[in-house]
């Protein structure tokens, strides 16, 4: 079940040296929070108290924003003297303010801007800083759970238990926390171990109502409940010390039999709080997203020079490979501090020998592969365009092995320090299959995730099956994923979304799921490592 990629952020303000509009006093500012809906568009999400006869002021209340990792969430902070106790700023005097993405606010923490009267017009005087924090409890509910003895419910087997947990809300009523995996055939089943966020699994309150059901798994008709209990965490927390059991009871089978005791007994075999720490406390904690680009230069895409092509610049000098680096660049830039991006191409015969490589910079600098910003990967990208010759085959190993070698030294300093996003744009006929599955299950361990988008009209079933949506993917020998670390999106579903390459936010509409990787806090806690 994948976690909701998304965090309550709150922002405090404050300003230093604003404008001074009153005659005969100061300014009364208010500070108002607007948020970007598009086509250049604004609306308001909150708005602090108004001070009155100040110039430097520091609001109390805090603006509260939905903060979404995947998406570019434009923000506007407007400062205003207000003279009336109308909710209208209208005839307000503006006294300037400022405009960024929520990103740059969380990835920085804190940032302090002159005010402008217009974007690019500065307001004369004036500052405004601003101070991002999560809204969270960071801690997680771990737990081990075994069964011993459930009872046998299928005609020609054993059972297929699996558990759900429930927490009870105000309402009285039962809210499904977390489901484990399905035990085939099995009626002494060890799960999993799994990790639950406390305010998830109990609203944090140590002493609510838990009720815990098994069943068994009937993939043709609705599942069998073997049996069920009720506890609290706090119970569950004995198992710290020892393991702690309690008796599976079928409700049904205890009303009807005098001499019922279970169904089976329950085993916590090990529960403990352990720190939770999302994406977000990473960021603010000082990672930073290292972002490599490799683009696909092979024969399978066409003459550049054809209409047909998929690297062919339409009279806007775009394409689908441009649309997905400009959508997906836009949103992991905000969280690479000195915006220098390594980019690559693979596939093509290159100059001055013209032989061929899976691993060129686009720059055609081997000992600096870098590119200033989203915008020096694309002027790199146009620029070699004309010199390579697109050729084959198309491999993805190598550029995912150069990635791996630079993470794993990085995960080397054990500091939660930096993690690596490789972004893979291609048309989709890769041919070192066994070879890049065993790069990804050597990567899944490091602090890396690889994106790709899949442009043009290609069978993508590879990308699909590296992906890894349909099951574990594992290497030629067997050997699974440590962890997801792959996400994988066909371009073409999202064409008719964009439309206009200027206003792309594509990234927006192909990623809710590609977040996933970050956000599962296991996973990203178990190769970061704690803060």
């Amino acid at each position: 079940m994948a976690t909701q990629c998304v965090s309550k952020v709150e922002l405090s303000i404050s300003c230093n040296k604003l404008i001074d509009k009153d005659v005969g006093s100061k300014s009364d500012p208010l500070c108002v929070l607007l948020q970007s809906v598009g086509d250049d568009k604004w609306t308001e999400v909150d708005r602090t108290e108004r001070i009155k006869n100040c110039q430097d002021p520091e609001f109390s209340k805090k603006l509260r924003v939905d903060y979404y990792f995947e998406k570019v969430q434009k923000l506007k902070f407007g400062v205003y003297d207000i003279d009336n106790k109308s909710v209208d700023l209208g005839d307000d005097d503006y006294l300037g303010g400022f405009e960024c993405t929520l990103g740059q606010v969380v990835s920085s923490k804190k940032i302090t801007r002159p005010l402008e009267l217009k974007k690019g017009k500065p307001a004369g005087k004036g500052t405004i800083t601003i101070t991002a924090e999560e809204i969270k409890d960071n801690r997680a509910i771990a737990l081990e759970v075994d069964a011993q003895g459930l009872d046998k419910k299928d005609l020609f087997g054993k059972s297929d238990p699996f558990l759900e947990f429930f927490k009870q809300g105000d309402d009285g009523k039962w809210q499904l926390v977390h489901r484990t995996e399905v035990i085939k055939n099995n009626l002494n089943p060890s799960w999993k171990k799994f990790s639950v966020s406390l305010q998830t699994f109990c609203n944090s309150d140590m002493n609510k109502p838990i009720k815990v059901t098994c069943y068994d798994k009937d993939e043709d008709t609705s599942s069998d409940m073997i049996g069920e209990f009720t506890c609290t965490a706090v119970q569950l927390l004995e198992a710290r010390d020892h393991v702690v059991t309690f008796d599976c009871v079928h409700p049904d089978k205890k009303q009807k039999k005098k001499n019922y005791k279970n169904s089976g007994i329950i085993k916590i075999k090990s529960c403990k709080i352990e720190a939770d720490y999302s994406f977000l406390d990473y960021v603010m904690g000082g990672c930073q997203i290292n972002f490599t680009v490799g683009i696909d230069f092979t024969g399978s895409n066409g003459d550049p020079r054809s209409p047909d092509s998929l690297h062919y610049m339409n009279p806007n000098g775009m394409n689908q490979y441009l649309t997905a680096l400009w959508s997906v660049g836009q949103v992991v830039q905000d969280y690479d501090s000195d915006k220098l991006f390594p980019a690559f191409g693979f596939g093509a015969q290159i100059p001055p020998n013209f032989q061929v490589s899976h691993e060129f910079p686009l720059n055609f600098n081997p000992n600096s592969p870098y590119c200033q910003g989203i915008q020096g990967i694309v002027e790199a990208y146009r620029a070699i365009l004309p010199q390579v010759r697109l050729y084959g085959p198309t491999n993805f190993a190598p550029i995912i092995t150069h990635v791996a070698r630079i993470a794993a030294g990085a995960a080397q300093q054990k500091t939660a320090s930096q993690y690596f996003v490789l972004l893979i744009i291609t048309d989709g006929e890769i041919t070192d299959l066994d070879q890049t599955r065993q790069a990804i299950v050597d990567s899944s361990r490091l602090p890396m995730s690889i994106i790709i988008v899949g442009v043009g009209e290609a069978d993508f079933k590879a990308m699909e099956f590296l992906d890894g949506d349909n099951g574990v993917l594992k290497s030629l020998s067997g050997e699974p994923v440590a962890r997801d670390i792959v996400q994988f999106v066909p371009f073409r579903q999202f064409t008719s979304v964009c439309l206009r390459a200027d206003r792309v936010n594509f990234f927006c509409v192909l990623f809710p799921r590609l977040v996933q990787i970050f956000w599962l806090q296991s996973s990203f806690s178990s190769v970061l490592g704690p803060l």
